[in-house]
This record gives structure tokens, C-alpha cells and sequence, in this order.
């Protein structure tokens, strides 16, 4: 299993012969896949779904000649903001399997931004009980007794919604035996540098493994 990271929150999985891709938002420039078999949207906020990524990735998979349809998953918000799409609405605890992808979800709620501001759906998901990736939310995902830790964990490195040094008990939370950053378009450079020092500090603490990704960049899952 692959992992692409693309720009800010949108990752690109691949195995087996098919393609995941998670929350293509509007920080994130237009790009191609092949054998699309599902789209996972974690919540409604345009910078991790746009009506023009899901038509273009949607429209490119349907040029092919496809057998079956992408799976779109997504919480109940998300399909209410995007009606038109035949959406599969997920909550935490449900399972999909789609193609060669196992799909957990697990949270609810996106993370408090503001008391002034509602709080919408947020779902974490969890690929082939290897990567982790909250949305927009600090879920600590449950594991199966004598299971080990998390191997991969997406980690947000920045959002008007967190702070580095919440980042870092998260990361102290999970655990994982590797993370690599998200969710980095609204920091500077020196502010990634910053985020990711601080994301690496604490995953080498327990004995993880930091990757520093820049969007382009990939890394081996398995």
C-alpha cells in the first residue's frame, strides 16, 4: 500500500490495483488517478471536498469504462452540502469495504473552532488497520487488545481549530509507529518547520518514526 500526500489535507492511496482518495479540497490543486474505487470525505469544509475534485475525479473514472461505480463515504453533513452525489453517509463505527480497502470509521464531530461557530460532522477513517487520519479532529482511535500501536497516523500539523501543543498530546495519545504531517497550507514555511519539529519530537518519544511529507511525496505502507 501507497501513500501519496497531496496538497494540505488530500491524501492518495493505492493497493492492489485501486485508488482511495481522501478529503480533495480547494487547497489542493486538481490531479489525476487511476482505477478510482472510492472517495472519503471526512467533513463538509471546502478545504477537504469541492464539487470541482469530485467531478473531474469522478467524470475521469467514468471515461474509463469502469465495471462498478466509485464509492463516495462521507458523513451526513457532507451530503446534505453536496446534494446530487450518490453518497454512502457513514457515523462512527461503521465498517465499508470497498475493492482491496477496509474502512473504519470512528469520532462524530469536528473539533471546536469557536463557541460562536457550529460544530458539523467529522469522521476519522482508519485504511486497512495501517493509516489513521482524523479529519479535522483529535480522534484517538480504539484498538483491538494486544493489537499495537497505530503503524501510520496523519497527523494536523495547523488549522484555526488547533494548537501545537494540542497536536502534540494527540500524537502522545496514539502513539504511532510512524506519522507524517496534514493539513500544513496555512502555516509559512517556518511554521511547518516548527510543526513538524514538534510532531517529530513526540513520535520519536515513543519510539515512532517521523516522515516529514511534502505534497508529491510518498511513502510504503506495508
Amino acid at each position: 500500500m501507497i501513500v501519496t500526500k497531496r496538497e494540505h489535507a488530500c491524501l492518495v492511496i493505492e493497493h492492489a490495483g485501486a485508488t482511495l482518495v481522501i478529503d480533495p479540497g480547494s487547497f489542493t490543486a486538481a490531479f489525476a488517478v487511476e482505477n478510482l474505487a472510492a472517495i472519503v470525505i471526512t467533513h463538509e469544509h471546502g478545504d477537504h471536498v469541492t464539487p470541482e475534485h469530485l467531478d473531474r475525479l469522478l467524470a475521469a473514472a467514468h471515461s474509463t469504462g469502469a465495471p462498478t461505480e466509485v464509492a463516495l463515504l462521507a458523513p451526513a453533513g457532507v451530503a446534505a452540502a453536496h446534494p446530487g452525489y450518490p453518497w454512502q453517509v457513514v457515523s462512527a463505527g461503521d465498517r465499508h469495504t470497498v475493492g482491496p480497502f477496509s474502512l473504519a470509521f470512528s469520532g462524530g464531530q469536528h473539533a471546536v473552532i469557536h463557541r460562536s461557530i457550529p460544530v458539523i460532522d467529522n469522521v476519522g477513517v482508519m485504511v486497512n488497520d495501517t493509516l489513521y487520519y482524523p479529519g479535522d479532529s483529535f480522534t484517538v482511535p480504539e484498538r483491538p487488545a494486544g493489537a499495537g500501536p497505530i503503524p501510520v497516523l496523519a497527523v494536523p500539523a495547523s488549522a484555526p481549530w488547533l494548537k501545537i501543543g494540542e497536536v502534540m498530546d494527540y500524537v502522545d495519545a496514539v502513539r504511532p509507529a510512524r506519522s507524517f504531517p496534514t493539513h500544513e497550507r496555512v502555516n509559512s514555511d517556518a511554521g511547518n518547520a516548527m510543526a513538524n519539529a514538534r510532531i517529530k519530537l513526540v513520535t520519536e518519544q515513543h519510539g515512532g518514526v517521523f516522515v516529514p511529507l511534502a505534497a508529491g511525496e510518498t511513502l510504503a505502507l506495508d
